[in-house]
């Protein structure tokens, strides 16, 4: 007879992943669903990036040093169990953060110091010290800041490797299209409604990324998650040394902190194992629109080039693009729905989910089997202000739901 699993993660990406491989090694039986092929979706679009450096002091920055810490434990846990199949691309890279005005470099000095204040490795550099990290930065930098914490991960090598754990523990993961779910007399989450009919189990995990408000919504407890459009570039190969950190400029801060709908574009720079380099990024919150604008890739390449010069040269191979899960508050959503027992979710990691994947799964884990968190669950919460105040309240779910 085959077994039902105890738990289903609706979503295949990092965070998905990630959640679904805390569960199955504490014990549960999971299966994940998609519509499509593991970490096709955001996760396949994004840069890989593990940061503290862009986060203020607060919840976000907690559950970042926290999966900091945890993603190396995981790739060795992992390499071990796996084998071969665990390949993750991980880079304990560091990063460094660059500002070419007196303005800047003041903002981003007193950043730096209460990040310090938080438990963040930050290191004021001086031009020239910044110089003999990143030999290629621009000579207009005033101050840097350099976070040997920063490090990248390929996402969708992390979430295969992740979901490989899943299947090895006796989970599953099926390509299906969940569309809500069924609950009994007394309101409790009972099955997962997909194309293929009803998977009966005791909870659903929504990790769903930017399509989550949908899924959500279908469930009977609508949620203000929205798509944040982002592009990056890809150059031709370069030589290796070219650009050895994580670097951004100073203003990518902002632009992540920012609700503002209208596009924004600051510099992310960072090499590839492939000897390619990854320039971002763009955000903009135009829906599900993937059309490629060529002024957007045209800002970015600029930007890229006046913060490291030697890649005004080198040629763009390739653009692409993706949506990150918007939360207007910028916090993510972990945790049980209130309105629908049996209902979690991990989603509104915006652009940082692969980062805060591996403390995110842990947390989802803990608060699932009842252990004690070692993160603080309260401000990830679903039933914060911040993701109801936008739900229409036509949109509001009787008690059973559907």
């Amino acid at each position: 007879m085959a077994q039902f699993p105890d738990i289903v993660v609706v979503g295949a990406g990092i965070v998905g992943a990630a959640c679904a491989e805390a569960l199955s090694s504490a014990g549960l039986v999971v299966q994940v669903l998609d519509r499509h092929a593991p970490a096709a979706g955001t996760s396949a679009a994004g840069e890989g990036n593990v940061l503290v450096s862009d986060k203020p002091p607060g919840a976000e920055l907690r559950l970042a040093l926290a999966s900091r810490e945890r993603w190396p434990e995981l790739v060795d846990d992992l390499r071990e169990e796996l084998g071969g199949a665990a390949d993750f691309e991980w880079e304990a890279k560091g990063g460094v953060v660059a500002a070419t005005t007196v303005d800047d470099a003041v903002a981003l000095e007193k950043f730096a110091a209460e990040q310090r204040a938080a438990g963040v490795d930050a290191r004021i550099l001086a031009p020239g010290e910044a110089l003999q990290l990143e030999p290629h930065l621009t000579r207009e930098t005033a101050l840097a800041v350099h976070y040997p914490q920063d490090a990248q991960v390929q996402p969708v090598l992390a979430a295969s490797a992740l979901l490989a754990a899943v299947r090895k523990r006796g989970g599953a993961v099926r390509k299906a299209t969940a569309s809500g779910v069924t609950r009994g007399a007394d309101g409790r989450v009972t099955g997962v409604r997909t194309d293929r009919g009803v998977l009966p189990c005791g909870a659903v995990v929504n990790a769903c990324g930017p399509w989550s408000a949908e899924f959500a919504r279908a469930c009977g407890a609508p949620i203000a998650i929205h798509p944040r459009r982002g592009v990056a570039l890809v150059t031709a190969p370069v030589p290796v040394g070219t650009v050895r950190h994580k670097v951004y400029d100073a203003d990518y801060v902002g632009a992540v902190e920012s609700g503002d709908a209208d596009l924004q574009t600051s510099t992310v720079v960072e090499s590839t194992r492939a000897g390619t380099v990854l320039i971002g990024s763009s955000r903009e919150r135009i829906g599900f629109d993937d059309t490629i604008r060529t002024h957007v890739l045209r800002e970015i390449a600029r930007k890229a080039a006046a913060l490291f010069p030697v890649l005004g040269r080198v040629p763009v191979m390739r653009a692409y693009g993706g949506f990150r899960p918007y939360a207007p508050d910028h916090l993510p959503v972990i945790g049980e729905d209130p309105r629908v027992p049996g209902l979690w979710h991990a989603t509104g990691h915006e652009g940082a989910g692969v980062g805060l994947a591996a403390a995110t799964g842990r947390l989802l884990a803990d608060l699932v089997t009842g252990r004690a968190p070692q993160v603080d669950p309260v401000p990830f919460r679903v039933d914060r202000p911040a993701l109801l105040e936008e739900v229409p309240s036509s949109a509001q779910p009787h008690l059973r739901g559907p």
